[in-house]
């Protein structure tokens, strides 16, 4: 793991998760909100938001599978993988969508095709409101537009791992953002 560059700190992984939870926890000051977290990537950022909005906060998870056959570890690291964009719902929420102030939490935003996927099945259940927080942003890998309402950091093209995203299961303890070489 030490020959895994740090990108991003736990320091300003803390201070950038405290600063988005104070900005939701300013605009919809008032209101209670439901953090709706996308698995499995986003279960620690979402720990860490939480514990920072300041309202009445309650969270539910969500799981989601792109067809299409997956290229080995290896490949995927060096070349990318991208879905066939036919994404499907793998974890319904256990709650209720509808009247709620909605908050997808999702680790990173690339190509955009879950994102927008998601926001149309959301805002079939009717929410109050709609709001989407990434911890990352890699705006060069995007397929369809969309934009986070909340990020944390806009990233370059690289292959990042820990504080929840993982390459083959493995890293997501990590505590920071750490970039895994492409020729590994």
């Amino acid at each position: 793991m030490n020959e895994l560059k740090v990108l991003i700190t736990r320091e300003q992984i803390a201070e950038r998760v405290a600063a988005i939870g104070a900005d939701i926890s300013s605009e919809l000051a008032g209101e209670s909100v439901l953090l709706l977290a996308v698995l499995k990537g986003a279960a620690i950022f979402l720990a860490d938001l939480a514990r920072n909005i300041q309202l009445d906060t309650s969270f539910d998870f969500i799981g989601v599978s792109s067809y299409g056959p997956r290229p080995s570890p290896e490949d995927e690291l060096k070349h990318g993988w991208d879905s066939t964009g036919e994404v499907r719902v793998t974890k319904y929420p256990d709650q209720s969508l509808a009247g709620q102030n909605v908050i997808v939490v999702e680790d990173i935003l690339d190509t955009g095709m879950t994102l927008n996927f998601l926001k149309k099945v959301i805002l079939a259940h009717e929410p109050k409101s709609f709001r989407i927080v990434s911890l990352l942003d890699k705006p060069s890998r995007r397929k369809q537009p969309i934009q986070a309402d909340y990020v944390g950091f806009t990233i370059p093209d690289e292959f990042v791992v820990g504080y929840g995203l993982d390459y083959a299961e493995q890293h997501r303890n990590l505590p920071d953002i750490r970039i895994i070489p492409r020729g590994r």
